[in-house]
């Protein structure tokens, strides 16, 4: 009856979290998202005020994420790089820190890349150098408003 306990109640609070029956969610700012249906988030300028929290990662289905003109804290996490469908990434004017991760490098499919006006600092990594010389990146915007060391050749 345990392992049964065990089993059934990850299913029940995902149940509950979601407010639908056995659909599979990432919560989010306090918000459920379906893992399987969401294809965009665009959530510029609401109020969000913490770090972008690592489980996005789940949501591999997105190719439009806009987090811009909010008070987003701390690093961009690498996990970022798991969204592999993203064409469209803006993280401008937020308050994250540190290095841009070379996972973000894993974004192949990238269109626009937007990191303006945070307080980003190192180097671009190469990963990042090389999409943008793949030539798919029509929009690139990443040292203004930052602290970078360097810029792709």
């Amino acid at each position: 009856m345990t392992k049964l306990k065990a089993l059934l109640l990850p299913i029940l609070f995902m149940m509950l979290a979601c407010d639908t029956p056995i659909v599979p969610c990432v919560e989010l700012w306090g918000e459920c998202y379906d893992i399987e249906e969401t294809t965009s988030l665009e959530l510029r300028s609401q109020g969000l005020a913490e770090e972008i929290p690592p489980k996005i990662r789940h949501l591999t289905n997105l190719t439009w994420l806009n987090l811009s003109q909010n008070q987003l804290t701390g690093e961009i996490p690498p996990e970022i790089g798991n969204l592999t469908n993203l064409t469209y990434l803006n993280l401008s004017q937020n308050q994250l820190t540190g290095d841009i991760p070379s996972e973000i490098g894993n974004l192949i499919n990238l269109t626009a890349l937007l990191l303006t006006n945070n307080e980003l600092t190192g180097d671009i990594p190469q990963q990042v150098c090389n999409l943008i010389e793949s030539n798919n990146l029509f929009t690139i915007n990443i040292t203004y408003g930052n602290n970078l060391t360097n810029t792709c050749p």
